[in-house]
């Protein structure tokens, strides 16, 4: 690693519309600047990202996620722009890549293809169809020549389809002596970065141009642009994931945090989600199912099932409409339409429809422990704190406020009352 990354994100990113710094925006469960930084730790030890706007909210966002990460805070009323981000930082090694934390899409190939060789600067290309609103990058031999905005273009220069795509890697010396000479005489009165580039043209300093794919290097700029970068970043994790034996039906329907882990071979119906770090090892998820921050082992979920955090399910079958909250469940079978919380229920136990376990009383949560063979008929409500023990049957309509031992039979119904003939008084013309 013998590279330093700097990764800009200073700016305030205004077209966001949110009071949310920009590079703290999720793509696939993960701040953008978090899919940045997880490409630049493969290729670096020395990495520093430079803030400004809510700087001590993205520098602790950071820090809970990642070691070693260097800051920089730079004031960017003094030194606006991309080159006045870029003024005070010390890299440790020869070549310094220049980053953008709003561009979550990039990939290890793509970085390691810009850091290769020994130019002075290597430039990152694209090239486009319809270059219209974009700056022009001239290239000469295999050399950049020279940088044009789009409104200073002749026409010759109009038709031109290489742009610039923002990323630099720079023999780190010539960085440290361009950076300081940096002039914002400009319309804008900003230190531009692509100034660079003519400093180094102007000294006859080798430029190469290093094509690089539009999709890796858009950057997102809006509401608009984060949700066409997930679009793609999704696709990019679910052919993988298939490819190591995940079957997904209709995968476009599908969403899948990055974060989560899949072992086996599992299978996702349409419209399933997949949330935070969830582990899933041969499961069975079925159609509009959401699995948040849970482990799904040897297990069904669904259609229309909910599993929420801590929950732990092993050989375990959730039908339709079941919500289970912070529970271990092992070997059982809960059908349809039941809410299981705070609760561990052992191998054998049923758990009938409309079954709930009460778990809150408002101020604290309470656990409900079920053991082996439990029978739990329909409309029952477990009220925690409870244990039931073993071979357990509890009725239908049963409301359990009470502890239950092995064996026992618990019952709790009001006496039926039938009235004659009522039908007829009540609607009696």
């Amino acid at each position: 690693m013998s590279i330093s990354i700097v990764v800009l994100a200073a700016g305030k990113g205004s077209r966001m519309k949110s009071g949310t710094p920009k590079v703290l925006h999720e793509i696939s469960g993960k701040a953008m600047i978090f899919h940045t930084l997880d490409v630049a730790q493969k290729i670096s030890d020395d990495i520093t990202v430079v803030l400004s706007y809510q700087a001590q909210r993205i520098q602790e966002a950071i820090e809970k996620e990642y070691k070693n990460i260097h800051f920089h805070k730079q004031d960017t009323q003094t030194f606006p722009g991309t080159g006045g981000a870029m003024k005070g930082i010390e890299s440790r090694y020869t070549k310094t890549l220049i980053l953008n934390g709003d561009m979550p899409l990039i990939t290890q190939e793509s970085l390691q293809e810009l850091t290769h060789g020994d130019a002075d600067i290597n430039m990152s290309i694209i090239k486009l169809n319809n270059p219209s609103g974009y700056g022009r990058v001239i290239i000469e031999q295999n050399r950049v020549q020279e940088i044009v905005e789009e409104k200073d273009c002749s026409a010759e220069q109009k038709i031109t389809k290489t742009v610039n795509a923002g990323i630099y890697c720079v023999q780190t010396e010539l960085l440290n002596r361009y950076i300081p000479l940096l002039s914002n005489n400009n319309a804008q009165k900003e230190y531009y970065l692509t100034d660079i580039v003519k400093m180094g043209v102007d000294e006859n300093q080798t430029i190469l141009p290093i094509y690089v794919k539009e999709e890796e290097f858009k950057g997102v700029n809006s509401k608009l642009d984060l949700a066409t970068a997930e679009v793609i970043h999704q696709k990019r994790l679910k052919e993988q994931l298939m490819l190591l034996g995940v079957t997904m039906r209709f995968p476009d329907t599908i969403y899948i945090d990055c974060r989560a882990t899949f072992e086996g071979e599992s299978i996702l119906e349409s419209g399933v989600s997949i949330q935070g770090a969830s582990h899933l090892n041969n499961a069975h998820i079925k159609t509009n199912s959401v699995i948040e921050d849970a482990t799904i082992e040897n297990s069904d979920v669904g259609p229309m099932g909910r599993i929420r955090p801590k929950t732990h399910l092993k050989d375990t079958h959730i039908g339709n409409f079941v919500e289970v909250k912070k529970s271990t469940l092992t070997g059982v079978k809960a059908g349809h339409l039941a809410y299981i919380g705070d609760a561990t229920i052992d191998k054998g136990s049923n758990i009938g429809a409309g079954v709930i376990t009460c778990n809150y009383d408002g101020k604290n949560k309470y656990k409900t422990t079920i053991g082996k063979n439990v029978f739990v008929g329909s409309d029952v409500q477990l009220v925690a704190p409870i244990t039931i023990e073993d071979d357990v049957i509890i009725a239908a309509g049963t409301t359990l406020t009470k502890n239950v031992k092995q064996g026992d039979l618990a019952i709790s119904r009001t006496p039926l009352k039938i009235v004659s003939n009522f039908f007829y008084k009540f609607f009696k013309k």
